[in-house]
């Protein structure tokens, strides 16, 4: 099937009572357009299509991957028949089935858009919509069957009678439509009432002609609900947040309290991995096969590798953690690092954009910044990499074997030769050639007496202070 998706993200969404444009409201970590834009990108469209319209440019910026995303710009707000109108200018000399979906059903399942396809496929269809029973159709558009129980109109609820409003199938705004009958929408009439070009008129007008339109009833509401306001957002958070926990239930991943997990959208997970309460798993983020992730924990478009352990409250963004590695508690892993295999980051130590190599330790009270670290280096508590001057920042090379002693600093750029020793209290400014003995202290002196000699000298001065508070309190009486 040769197939092109359009989302229609015009709406102005008045009832959101924001000045972010409705399509740009977060489910967690993500707009609600990009998470519709994510099933339709699963579909492998040869187009995308979004109609946009007082917000455009803000829209368009907001979208990943936009480069391969067509934007059409709906200046008024003339209802969806009109939107779809004007993204067909984008269609031309596509031949196959337009998939329309609204910008703000952030809940669309593959499953069920892969099965509504494939009935519109095998019915021959030229126009198909997407329909669900709902217990309270509220607001919703009523499906009108024929006697042969084909659709032959939608109906919207402001437009119909007693007996349609007691209809419960109603339209979830999805539809299928050949690129051959498109020039349909031509003959959407203006709805009066509203000021609107509706789309769903496009059904009773293709039924007249005779053209083979139907509906398929398939989805549920939680499903096909659209957001129009701020409590129907936080439903559709719980809604999600539990949907995508209990898909990776499935798979094999084990959950302590599923219910007090997030994870995005885009997260994927290994089989046998471990997750605790409170994490957070956002946006591109992959955790690999048999991983333990403790309570508090945040990733952030991360790669955590099979076997890797994450301890309590540690926040790892924008990097690479290897085979086996075990990383906080309370860490932070910064943007643009790689942890290796089986290294270990301890208690609050702090790596910023560094390559720490398979095996080395840093165990505890140390800032890695702008440094690449080999095998096997054991960082002493307390080590800092000084990597900026105050105008420009600098890197710090530690090859393999090599020990750093607690509360060492290295004044980048400075090179630490392979199975070097740095001693323990050192600053280094200088490279450090392979197996050598760096030590910068001060020599030690021991005063003997010297606390003995403070403490009658503290005691004296604490007298004077005293006789002097005296004869002041004589001079006032």
């Amino acid at each position: 099937m040769k197939l092109a998706g359009v989302i229609l993200s015009a709406g102005l969404g008045k009832r959101m009572n924001s000045s972010i444009p409705k399509v740009l409201h977060k489910i967690y970590d993500t707009p609600m357009l990009q998470c519709v834009l994510h099933r339709i990108h699963e579909l492998k469209p040869q187009k995308v299509i979004v109609v946009v319209g007082r917000h455009f440019k803000e829209i368009k910026d907001a979208v990943k991957d936009a480069d391969s995303i067509s934007f059409v710009h709906q200046r008024e707000a003339k209802g969806t028949g009109d939107a779809l109108l004007k993204a067909k200018q984008a269609l031309q000399g596509f031949q196959g089935t337009v998939l329309v979906i609204n910008g703000d059903t952030p809940l669309i399942r593959r499953e069920t858009l892969k099965k509504f396809l494939s009935l519109h496929q095998q019915k021959g269809n030229a126009i198909s919509v997407l329909s669900f029973i709902a217990p309270d159709p509220g607001s919703y558009g009523r499906v009108i069957r024929d006697d042969s129980d084909r659709a032959a109109s939608i109906i919207e609820d402001r437009d119909a009678t007693i007996i349609q409003k007691g209809i419960r199938e109603v339209n979830s705004g999805i539809y299928a439509i050949e690129s051959e009958v498109l020039p349909l929408l031509k003959g959407i009439k203006l709805n009066e009432s509203k000021g609107e070009y509706y789309l769903t008129d496009v059904i009773s007008i293709a039924y007249d002609k005779g053209v083979r339109v139907d509906a398929f009833c398939i989805g549920s509401e939680d499903e096909l609900m659209g957001v129009n306001t701020q409590g129907e957002i936080e439903k559709v958070r719980r809604i999600m947040r539990e949907m995508i926990a209990q898909e990776w239930l499935k798979k094999g991943v084990n959950f302590i309290d599923i219910d007090s997990v997030f994870i995005s959208l885009n997260v994927t997970i290994g089989r046998d991995t471990q997750i605790y309460p409170n994490v957070y798993l956002e946006g591109s983020t992959k955790i690999g096969k048999g991983c333990t992730i403790y309570p508090n924990v945040r990733v952030l478009d991360s790669t955590i590798g099979d076997g890797a352990v994450i301890r309590d409250f540690t926040l790892i963004e924008g990097s690479v953690v290897k085979e086996r590695a075990s990383v906080g508690p309370f860490a932070r892993i910064r943007p643009g690092s790689q942890i290796g295999e089986e290294a270990r980051i301890g208690n609050f130590v702090e790596v910023k954009k560094s390559v720490i190599g398979s095996g080395t330790k840093a165990g505890h009270l140390s800032y890695l910044g702008d440094a690449k670290i080999g095998n096997n280096v054991n960082i002493g508590a307390g080590t800092i990499t000084c990597n900026y001057d105050g105008h420009k920042k600098y890197i710090t090379v530690i090859e393999d074997d090599v020990f750093v002693g607690s509360d060492s600093q290295l004044i980048a750029p400075v090179k630490v030769g392979r199975g070097a020793f740095i001693g323990a209290g050192s600053t280094i400014t200088k490279d450090v050639s392979s197996m050598a003995l760096a030590i910068s202290r001060v020599k030690q002196r021991n005063i003997k007496g010297w606390v003995t000699k403070r403490k009658s000298k503290t005691k004296s001065e604490k007298n004077k202070e005293q006789r002097a508070k005296s004869e002041e309190q004589r001079a006032k009486n």
